[in-house]
């Protein structure tokens, strides 16, 4: 299980309407039961996220980064790791 730190939890808090209709957290505590609940993913970098579609056979052009950076379910937080959230 992933452990989720403020900088992941701040970031899916003020990015979840890219994935979801509404919010479904508005705080930290909620943010990180949500994300455990759905097996959400940190990665460390582009590479681990095109390595996790792959793995998990997601449908995805995986060959284009701009592809990747705007899929729905990948949020990138900031400091070079992304939240993948498969809603």
């Amino acid at each position: 299980m992933d452990e989720f730190d403020d900088l992941v939890l701040d970031c899916f808090l003020e990015k979840q309407l890219q994935l979801f209709p509404e919010p479904v957290a508005e705080t930290r505590e909620e943010a990180a039961e949500f994300l455990t609940d759905c097996l959400a993913v940190v990665a460390d970098s582009l590479e681990d996220v095109i390595a996790f579609f792959e793995e998990e056979g997601i449908d995805m052009d995986i060959s284009s980064e701009e592809e990747i950076l705007e899929a729905s379910e990948v949020f990138e937080v900031g400091d070079g790791r992304y939240l993948i959230v498969e809603g």
